[in-house]
């Protein structure tokens, strides 16, 4: 696969996600997409992995994405990234601080015919709880 199609998959999900579209991820993520996340004990199935983002969406609703780094070696892409957004909703039993967070981290994809069949992601959650006053 050109090196142009392994970046285009992740620029359409980051502008989604920016608009708050979790829709979008349909076109970057095969349907049995596994996700392994930090804090995750077990890998995840695309819904669930959804869901932990419409919460992080809805608890900080101007949340941006910015692609720092990518790093493409075969069928794997590498990325970091960065965010900032203002804690204006819930997040889980939390209320809203008002507080502005700024985290980081890397994600690994695994492509398969263009879409993400594994994604292995790590960030900094201590330091989002930190900035908020929680950790």
């Amino acid at each position: 696969m050109p090196v142009k199609d392994l970046k285009e998959y992740q620029r359409n999900w980051i502008e989604g996600l920016n608009r708050g579209d979790l829709s979008a991820a349909d076109g970057s993520f095969a349907k049995d997409c596994v996700f392994h996340l930090t804090g995750q004990p077990e890998p995840l199935a695309t819904g669930p992995w959804k869901s932990i983002l419409q919460v992080f969406l809805t608890a900080f609703p101007d949340l941006h994405f910015t692609m720092e780094d990518q790093l493409i070696a075969g069928d794997k892409v590498a990325h970091r990234w960065s965010c900032t957004g203002t804690h204006t909703g819930p997040l889980g039993p939390v209320a809203p601080t008002g507080k502005k967070v700024s985290i980081g981290g890397l994600i690994i994809d695994r492509l398969v015919n263009g879409k993400v069949a594994e994604r292995w992601e790590q960030y900094d959650g201590t330091l989002m709880m930190q900035q908020l006053g929680l950790g």
